[in-house]
């Protein structure tokens, strides 16, 4: 098993007023070069917005990003004609393929909007944009909740993807255990803790921190105190 941990301190940071954004992976004025994507995890921004603020329309394309709010409301707008806002109980999914352009605002004027993005590199370059808002099943304490995968698993109330990946959050309550295995045989897991403290695959993470799990069929995760987690599943050869 190969472990790599980032810790949450060492991740990239920049505050642009309106925004104070956390990058696990290279991204716009942070460059590491050993940390530009695990697999095709390419994304993994944590992201707050001041109250009326927000990202102005810009373009994506040829990536699939998903965007999970945390706290707040995230009103959404793009070039397909989709006006949405994103809650807590919902995740947004995008496949930007051959070229969209979309804003992202807090809509509170009063409280922040905390959310974290993840882009996920596609599987095939091209595929016709698309945009889709799921409304998850309520998480379970304890158990591993699907809340992105392939097209074709999981049903009306799991996003779907242009990749071999999928994506899980994990409630634990502190002394619980539980045991992640992969779908796939060769891909890899990013482990990313929410809130809260957990031991990963014999590794002890904190809030915020992230480890990627290479070379494993499967690992262990028990929570030291209650804790969230966020677990990405993705092909490694990409």
């Amino acid at each position: 098993m190969k472990k790599t941990i980032h810790r949450a301190g060492t991740r990239g940071y920049a505050d642009h007023g309106w925004l104070q954004t956390h990058h696990t992976f290279s991204f716009a004025g942070y460059y590491d070069p050993a940390r530009v994507h695990f697999g095709a995890l390419r994304v993994l921004n944590d992201d707050t917005v001041a109250p009326g603020e927000g990202f102005g329309t810009h373009p994506h394309d040829n990536m699939e990003i998903v965007s999970i709010v945390l706290s707040g409301a995230l009103k959404h707008g793009d070039s397909m004609g989709h006006m949405k806002v994103l809650e807590p109980s919902e995740i947004q999914v995008m496949s930007a393929g051959t070229g969209i352009t979309h804003s992202e605002m807090n809509v509170s004027r009063e409280e922040p909007v905390k959310f974290l993005q993840i882009w996920v590199l596609t599987d095939a370059d091209n595929h016709t944009p698309r945009y889709n808002q799921v409304e998850l099943l309520p998480g379970k304490r304890n158990e591993l909740r699907l809340i992105v995968g392939p097209e074709g698993h999981g049903g009306e109330h799991v996003g779907w993807i242009h990749q071999q990946a999928w994506f899980y959050t994990l409630g634990l309550d502190a002394g619980h255990e539980t045991e992640y295995r992969m779908n796939l045989h060769g891909n890899g897991a990013y482990v990313f803790v929410v809130e809260g403290r957990a031991e990963v695959a014999g590794e002890e993470l904190g809030p915020r921190d992230g480890m990627g799990i290479e070379d494993a069929d499967d690992f262990r995760i028990k929570a030291s105190e209650d804790a969230k987690l966020l677990i990405i599943e993705v092909p490694m050869e990409v």
